[in-house]
């Protein structure tokens, strides 16, 4: 006998409160009391959330009396048993105010959500289909909005909803239905299709954005990661869900969307020419995101194959997922051909800056970079960059090394992209999860190359990554550039006019002379510094020069002597020797 649908409404019956009512209607509750839990985390965002917090009020009734309610944990609630035949319906009302990619967030102008922020999961029947009835604020002023989403409009029943319209909609069981976010307002709607399939691009938030410009590079992007996999597409249609703000940036992967932060000033506008930094790097994220529809939502570690949404999911292999993931964001903008070879050179060069930059990739490996993302990447402090590496960074570099010991290693014949096929294939088609090694065994396979000691440098110790060796035979040269100014040993930020010492190195000059991240600095050697003037009063100065610091901490003013270091700052460049070789055209596609 087929379950019975668990049902949902959710509405905003003042947006200006920033408060959403939901309603979870159950047809047939356990007969000893239905248990419902809110989840306390969303997948691809590794650290507790603890999203119950923003529930206001919880209340519950059958046959128009109230039911007891019964709190268990800070995320789980239990209902008195009703009589049978009795439906059973749980009411809450979520605060929803955090302008994120993560949660939920509604006012006069738009509303947004991750299903994980609003819809209890009713334990027992999370296999149960879902009907979700999306409705309107009330109001005139609302009369003009719309939504976006990949859920599906329930087909068939009554009050189903058109497309983009409020109404009813549709998923298969709740592991679905908190994979579908969801827009409403008056956004700008953009569409193509790539390799067949019907894309969307929803924006909201005031822009100039150029349409045309944006969905002709998209739809470059799509197409070559859809055929990089091989069609068809996993998806019958999909949505980028794009929110433009003053500043910001971040993404979260779906199975058939994504939810994206940016600036509006990294969108394109009308006659925009070339390839602004701002705009490429919106491009890779939108690239990125849309990678992890293959690999992290249908190619997953076996820890998450299920997810358990109450509690860390811990796996040693985020850097695969997402380090692969952000080699294969940029390539693809390459492959694609909206940018060329020198500025993909430029993005990777980059990013081994910043792994080059950070010390703490000498004490925290890959491996355990993914372990502690529960506890320390997304937890980030002052001290972060001395203890952590990101498994997003090194793990690119990971599978750029990856990708050129095979490709060298077997004369072209195999790659990183035979490798990614062969995971799609075995783990993604079939829902299986992914063993820790069986990706090494993979390209073991494969390549016919032993790589036993290739992962576990790479995976399990701090050693830099050799990418000048390993890029030499492609020819490409990566050289180090150190930075000319002397050390302070600290990472700067700025507090208006103020320089504020946000990170100090571990036994660097900082740290030795008793500076502490916080502290405001005022003056060097009797002048005052600035955000503007620091570089130009370090400038003349020579490490192992000795200078006075001011520096505020708190409301105290205190005095350093502080002995200047060498600058360990270095920029990589990566560049082309003039002719190609057969590996590096292979590689790049020259």
């Amino acid at each position: 006998m087929p379950s019975l649908p668990i049902r949902y409404t959710l509405h905003s019956p003042h947006p200006a409160a920033h408060r959403f009512t939901v309603t979870c209607t159950v047809t047939d509750p356990a007969p000893a009391g239905q248990k419902f839990a809110l989840p306390a985390w969303i997948p691809g965002s590794y650290l507790i959330r603890d999203f119950a917090r923003h529930i206001v009020a919880i209340r519950a009734e059958a046959g128009n009396k109230s039911v007891r309610l019964e709190k268990l944990n800070k995320h789980s609630w239990r209902a008195a048993a009703v009589k049978p035949g009795l439906a059973l319906t749980v009411t809450c009302e979520i605060y929803a105010w955090d302008l994120s990619v993560r949660t939920a967030h509604i006012d006069q102008t738009h509303a947004f959500f991750n299903g994980t922020s609003v819809f209890l999961r009713v334990l027992g029947q999370e296999s149960s289909p879902c009907l979700v009835e999306l409705q309107r604020p009330p109001g005139k002023e609302f009369a003009a909005w719309r939504v976006a989403t990949a859920l599906s409009p329930a087909t068939g029943e009554k009050g189903a909803a058109r497309r983009h319209g409020f109404g009813l909609y549709r998923a298969e069981n709740y592991d679905e239905l908190i994979d579908h976010p969801v827009e409403m307002g008056t956004f700008t709607l953009l569409e193509f299709e790539a390799c067949g399939v019907p894309h969307e691009v929803a924006i909201t938030g005031q822009h100039d954005c150029d349409g045309e410009r944006l969905i002709t590079d998209l739809k470059r992007i799509c197409e070559r990661q859809i055929r990089f996999f091989g069609e068809p597409a996993p998806m019958s249609r999909y949505v980028f869900l794009v929110t433009a703000v003053g500043e910001g940036h971040g993404g979260l992967e779906h199975r058939a969307s994504t939810a994206l932060l940016c600036s509006r000033n990294d969108l394109p506008y009308a006659g925009m020419r070339g390839m602004p930094e701002g705009y490429r790097n919106f491009l890779g994220l939108c690239s990125h995101e849309y990678f992890h529809t293959w690999n992290v939502k249908r190619i997953k570690p076996m820890a998450f194959s299920p997810y358990d949404l109450e509690r860390e999911n811990y796996t040693t292999q985020l850097w695969a997922f997402e380090g692969i993931t952000s080699y294969y964001d940029d390539l693809a903008l390459l492959r694609s051909g909206v940018i060329g070879v020198p500025d993909w050179l430029e993005l990777i060069g980059a990013t081994i800056s910043n792994v080059w930059r950070t010390p703490g990739r000498l004490r925290q490996t890959l491996a355990e970079s993914s372990f502690d993302a529960w506890s320390k990447f997304y937890r980030p402090d002052e001290n972060t960059p001395n203890a952590v590496v990101s498994y997003y960074a090194k793990g690119a570099l990971a599978a750029l090394a990856l990708d050129l010991t095979l490709r060298y290693g077997t004369h072209g014949k195999t790659s990183l992209d035979d490798v990614m096929r062969a995971l799609w294939q075995r783990f993604g088609q079939t829902g299986t999860g992914v063993g820790d090694d069986d990706l090494r065994q993979i390209a073991e396979e494969l390549s016919g190359l032993k790589l036993g000691r290739f992962f576990a440098n790479t995976l399990h110790d701090t050693r830099d990554i050799p990418l000048e060796r390993l890029l030499a035979p492609f020819g490409v040269r990566l050289t180090r550039e150190k930075a000319k100014i002397p050390a302070l040993g600290a990472r700067i930020g700025s507090d208006g006019e103020s320089v504020k010492l946000t990170t100090v190195y571990d036994d660097g000059p900082a740290q030795q002379a008793g500076l502490s991240a916080g502290d405001i600095l005022i003056a060097l050697d009797g002048l005052r510094v600035t955000p503007k003037t620091l570089d130009t009063l370090l400038a003349r100065k020579q490490p192992g020069n000795s200078i006075t610091v001011h520096a505020f901490r708190r409301d105290e003013l205190m005095k350093f002597d502080l002995t200047l270091g060498a600058n360990d700052n270095t920029t990589a460049r990566l560049r082309q020797t003039p002719a190609p070789n057969a590996l590096r055209r292979a590689w790049l596609g020259e």
